[in-house]
């Protein structure tokens, strides 16, 4: 699985960002399995399962796969290719699955839920948690309260699309950003929007 390769990959991770994320995924997977909270197409998924596969470590990836608001028919983001016009519904699974084929990933395994239901029945700890999913405050904090109490101390949360100015991006990553900065995180790297915290 060659890095120039995942960067073709469908998604809104850019370039430098993702390495970010392999380079955490390798260093946090020595701690424990990591999960993914929103899965898109794999672009993420498949920087974090390259990193992972360091310690042989798998990559849980969590999404309902029926696209985010922007997403859907006549919003920004809509893309002809992830919608299913027989079901009338975004649809991202069969190329996130495409895409874990092609690279022979087999670190990688999806889970088509809901973030909070799965949480909920959530056993494991975690080494590393990445929140990339709804961008609603609702959202954002479901998932970070949901799935923060399973990382193990020393291990890692990420979280992408932290913007602090209004005009260039929702603001629900930045305020789970600063909640968990309030808590019992330290910075340990950031790289544009997205940053990696490590548990106390």
């Amino acid at each position: 699985m060659k890095i120039r390769e995942i960067e073709e990959v469908k998604g809104f991770m850019p370039k430098h960002e993702g390495e970010a994320l392999l380079n955490w995924a390798k260093i946090f997977s020595n701690i424990g399995p990591i999960l993914e909270v929103g899965t898109y197409c794999g672009k993420s998924t498949l920087y974090l399962a390259k990193g992972a596969a360091t310690n042989n470590q798998y990559v849980f990836t969590i999404d309902h796969h029926s696209g985010s608001e922007e997403h859907q028919l006549n919003e920004e983001y809509f893309d002809n290719e992830i919608y299913d016009y027989s079901k009338n519904r975004v649809n991202t699974f069969p190329l996130f699955i495409k895409n874990v084929n092609k690279f022979k990933a087999n670190n990688i395994v999806p889970i088509i839920s809901e973030s909070s239901e799965i949480a909920s029945e959530w056993s494991s700890n975690l080494g590393m948690v990445f929140i990339d999913g709804g961008h609603s405050i609702e959202s954002a904090y479901n998932d970070y309260n949901s799935w923060e109490p399973k990382i193990l101390t020393g291990g890692s949360l990420v979280i992408h699309d932290i913007f602090e100015n209004p005009d260039e991006g929702g603001q629900a990553p930045y305020e789970i950003y600063k909640k968990a900065l309030k808590n019992n995180y330290d910075l340990y790297e950031r790289v544009d929007t997205i940053a990696c915290l490590i548990k106390n």
